[in-house]
């Protein structure tokens, strides 16, 4: 094979570019395993001979807030991606499939809702959620979140393009229009429902704006606004345990991304596509 200038160029752009974004992570993930004076000695190596668990056995262990600050991020996230998932894909296949008046003038105002940016709500949500009760507590933070219309607005593109002949045949079968949706349109639309499940649970995850506003007790502090109090109130200037803390805050959407990947890669290609 004849071997291109450029195309070497550009892979080794590539690598370069690679590089730079990996390795920020890679040191995180080695400086958890070290002491703090390996840390600040003024070197960026990933391995030391000093490595061990003693950070993460501080952060599970001595900081008892931790391991329950986990715990409230997996039954956010998780709470809220399934409700997420559910009620955006029924949305959008109700907007996609179901002929009812009112319809198009519906969708083209959620698209106009997008246009709203988050931060103006948040005065407002707030309020909302004091009124109703549901301040300080995990409502707080998936109820007003249950529904997103970004993600409305791609099961909707999914399902326009959905072969109506499945649903036919299903009718022909003799189910009905919840059976058809949940027995045959929901296994089908699997990898757009993965590419959503993936995000949602990021932004659930990840988030830290929400918590701050509508947390008051430690117990109930999810994972980002747990580590801003650990690093501003336990840890201090102990880098070491606040890079345990890290690693361990974003291991699981490493994990659920590789979990996911194929069906993330084929939603992408899919929309591609279409």
């Amino acid at each position: 094979m004849k071997i291109k200038p450029m195309r070497v160029l550009l892979y080794v752009v590539l690598v370069i570019v690679s590089l730079m974004t990996l390795y920020p992570f890679l040191w995180m993930i080695a400086a958890s395993f070290m002491p703090m004076a390996d840390i600040v000695g003024g070197n960026m190596q990933l391995i030391s001979p000093n490595m061990s668990l003693d950070n993460y056995r501080f952060i599970l262990n001595v900081n008892n807030h931790f391991p329950r600050w986990f715990l409230n991020s997996v039954i956010v996230s998780v709470v809220g991606t399934l409700t997420n998932v559910f009620l955006n894909t029924m949305a959008g296949y109700a907007l996609s499939r179901i002929e009812f008046k009112g319809r198009n003038q519906l969708y083209y105002a959620l698209l106009a809702l997008i246009m709203v940016p988050s931060q103006v709500l948040l005065v407002p949500n707030f309020l909302l959620i004091n009124s109703l009760g549901m301040l300080d507590s995990y409502a707080a933070l998936i109820v007003p979140a249950m529904v997103n219309i970004g993600y409305i607005f791609l099961m909707r593109q999914f399902f326009v393009n959905f072969p109506s002949e499945c649903e036919e045949a299903a009718y022909i079968d003799g189910l009905g229009r919840m059976a058809c949706f949940f027995r045959i349109c929901m296994p089908l639309a699997r990898t757009a429902i993965a590419t959503q499940a993936i995000f949602i649970f990021m932004g659930f995850w990840n988030e830290f704006t929400r918590p701050m506003l509508y947390l008051r007790t430690m117990s109930l502090f999810t994972l980002p606004l747990g580590l801003q109090t650990f690093q501003s109130r336990d840890a201090g200037e102990m880098w070491n345990q606040i890079m345990a803390a890290a690693t361990l805050t974003v291991m699981p959407i490493v994990v659920m991304y590789f979990v996911f990947n194929r069906y993330f890669m084929m939603g992408v290609r899919m929309d591609g596509d279409k």
